[in-house]
């Protein structure tokens, strides 16, 4: 007779735990990494890789379930199986009633799709899975071209350094977080498809052409990019509405400022404001002001108090015995509230790199999530920079807008879009 294999579970890091009680069909929280082959995808070889890649991220094979006080991933014996992609993206990995795993593998002709139920990680460490995947597919496709010398893989971590809280181990303060005044800020309004099928309109330019163009304004890719996102928003709204600050949530990777390789989720975020009615709408005055937030609240000591304040909650004894229907209440009230003071979110993933070995057969890189609003998700590899939106809405001016600020500043951009007119 064999033994079964004991259950394993694990608590839910602190950024996760928002996601399931707020996810759903118009906002599924699921994110999706693309890597663009240079040929056709091979679909046996890709579920090898696959295969390989889930031996070394153990964790990824759970399935979330409800406790009395709180969620937790319980380990499973199913696997992904690779399937060429028939559903429409950043469609829902997370249904509360099914044992089903939070993430899945799938192809179109040369592209390889990684989608990701947020409460399992975050982008960085999705990354880190979409690596390991490319090394095991590229060195298997290609053996022959390997075969004197393997290259190095880029993601190493330990299966514990993956499987590490981050959010615990760097944790310091122990008192209740002051509350803090929400703002209202400018709501981007829009009309919604009837199956809330999310539109993606990508840009793709080079990398070298647009940091020539930021260093004209004397600023970086990432604040000049905000600045023309806010600018776009700017230019479709109301003289009434004018008097709502815009404001961008943006998410902060916390490895940058704690020792982390964790494969969970590890960051926060912060919020860049602008307000038009005590500032002007020239694209300068834009980033001057969008470079001192910037400066302002990605330092040691802001990000810390803010890692602190979203911990302390948690850890409070009394919030730790409230049964997880009323904590389901509360997080979706509070999610409510918060969203309020938000006009939409600008996710920088950065620079994609792998091993020198494996470039060659990569196109490019390119992610975008799921949204509630319109949304900006940007990341490069080699001299190729992409810049996805992704909304919910049947409007695209504020994409227009973006778009057409690069063109004219002789930024050559190609489009690429799921929707018939943009």
């Amino acid at each position: 007779m064999t033994k079964r294999k004991p259950i394993e579970w694990t608590k839910l890091d602190n950024a996760a735990k928002i996601f399931p009680p707020t996810s759903n069909e118009k906002d599924t929280k699921v994110f999706r990494f693309v890597c663009d082959m240079k040929e056709d995808i091979d679909l046996p070889i890709l579920q090898e890789a696959v295969d390989k890649t889930m031996l070394l991220f153990p964790f990824y094979r759970t399935v979330l379930r409800k406790g009395v006080f709180w969620y937790y991933f319980e380990s499973t014996d199913l696997m992904p199986i690779v399937q060429e992609e028939n559903k429409l993206p950043c469609s829902m990995l997370y249904h509360p009633n099914r044992k089903n795993l939070l993430f899945q593998v799938t192809y179109y002709k040369t592209r390889i799709n990684l989608e990701v139920f947020h409460s399992l990680t975050d982008g960085t460490g999705a990354l880190g899975f979409l690596k390991t995947l490319l090394y095991y597919y590229i060195t298997i496709k290609h053996k022959d071209d390997f075969k004197d010398k393997l290259p190095v893989l880029d993601y190493d971590a330990s299966l514990s350094q993956k499987m590490d809280d981050s959010f615990l181990k760097h944790y310091t303060d122990t008192k209740l977080p002051k509350r803090i005044k929400i703002t209202k800020a400018y709501q981007i309004p829009g009309r919604r498809s009837i199956d809330n099928r999310i539109k993606v309109i990508e840009g793709a330019m080079s990398v070298k052409k647009v940091l020539e163009l930021s260093h004209r304004y004397d600023t970086t890719l990432t604040i000049y990019l905000t600045a023309v996102f806010i600018k776009s928003i700017y230019m479709e709204m109301s003289a009434r509405s004018r008097k709502y600050p815009v404001v961008l949530s943006v998410p902060v990777n916390l490895r940058a400022y704690f020792p982390s390789v964790t494969a969970r989720n590890f960051f926060s975020t912060i919020n860049i404001k602008y307000d038009f009615t005590s500032s002007s709408a020239k694209l300068e005055d834009i980033i001057i002001e969008v470079k001192e937030s910037f400066e302002r609240e990605l330092t040691q000591e802001k990000v810390t108090a803010n890692m602190n304040r979203l911990l302390a909650l948690e850890q409070n004894a009394i919030m730790r015995l409230v049964p997880l229907t009323i904590k389901d209440m509360i997080l979706r009230v509070a999610d409510r509230i918060n969203d309020k003071g938000i006009t939409t979110t600008l996710s920088n993933i950065g620079k994609v790199t792998i091993s020198p070995e494996l470039a060659p057969y990569v196109n490019m890189f390119n992610c975008f999530t799921s949204a509630r609003r319109p949304q900006i998700a940007i990341c490069s590899f080699q001299d190729k920079l992409m810049v996805s939106f992704t909304s919910p809405y049947k409007e695209t001016d504020i994409q227009k807008n973006f778009f057409r600020h690069l063109t004219n500043e002789k930024i050559d951009v190609t489009i690429s879009t799921n929707i018939k007119e943009i």
